[in-house]
């Protein structure tokens, strides 16, 4: 396959219930959105780094470090926004990067856009290794063919260790390798255009996993297994972990 003109898009929102303004809040003396942006330039798959934003302040600011797209309001979910994105900008695939993740790895983003020499879509999982993720709802599991395709994504935890389901869960992660979906997505321009097409699947509404939507559409995703785990800003009280994660460096 001939080589790919592939874009980050980091999208960004002013509003948010737990962390209104969460893009702009200062984090070691830059805004959020701005220590993920610089994060995505040491990818060396991407060639170019752009913010989705629907949000005049969020732009105003991001413009001073990178390219801005400015997008509707009224988007049902992340990948919706990037497909308006890529659908007014040239290019073969689009890498789906969170913008609360100011310590995303380079090397994780480019794991998933390699991927996607051989696949519509692609995205990323790591080991589950902490007991307080093994059935916690927020933390989103994966499980994968043998040809390191996703078969399911569940708030669940899956699959079911019939044999062991009555051990303490510290044994349970011992006999199975559970994974921990990791939101980052890529896609091909074209599976993306056609994925925000289809209304929002059964399955997606259940979960509210927009991923499902192309599991139940047909649209194979291939999931990169790597040895790191997100470190995101959800709340107010993460700025001061990340903060002593960036000290330390």
């Amino acid at each position: 396959m001939p080589l790919m003109k592939i874009l980050g898009v980091i999208p960004a929102r002013y509003a948010s219930s737990r962390f209104p303004g969460k893009p702009l809040h200062p984090i070691a003396g830059k805004p959020l959105i701005q220590h993920v942006v610089e994060q995505c330039r040491k990818a060396k798959s991407l060639n170019e780094v752009i913010v989705a934003t629907d949000d005049e302040r969020i732009a105003d600011v991001a413009k001073m470090f990178c390219q801005v797209e400015m997008t509707r309001e009224d988007h049902p979910s992340g990948s919706d926004r990037i497909a308006e994105v890529a659908a007014r900008c040239e290019c073969d695939a689009i890498v789906n990067i969170q913008g609360d993740e100011p310590l995303i790895d380079p090397a994780v983003v480019d794991l998933v856009a390699k991927a996607l020499a051989d696949s519509e879509m692609s995205t990323a999982a790591t080991a589950i290794k902490q007991l307080s993720e093994y059935d916690n709802p927020n933390v989103v599991k994966v499980v994968v063919n043998a040809a390191g395709r996703a078969l399911y994504f569940s708030r669940r935890t899956i699959p079911f260790l019939r044999e062991a389901a009555s051990r303490p869960v510290s044994e349970q992660l011992a006999a199975f390798p559970f994974l921990k979906h990791l939101g980052i997505y890529g896609y091909r321009r074209e599976t993306l255009l056609r994925l925000v097409a289809f209304p929002q699947s059964p399955l997606e509404m259940a979960e509210k996993l927009e991923q499902l939507r192309a599991l139940e559409n047909g649209i194979q995703i291939a999931v990169v297994k790597v040895d790191y785990d997100s470190v995101g800003v959800d709340v107010l009280e993460d700025v001061e972990r990340v903060e002593k994660i960036l000290n330390h460096r």
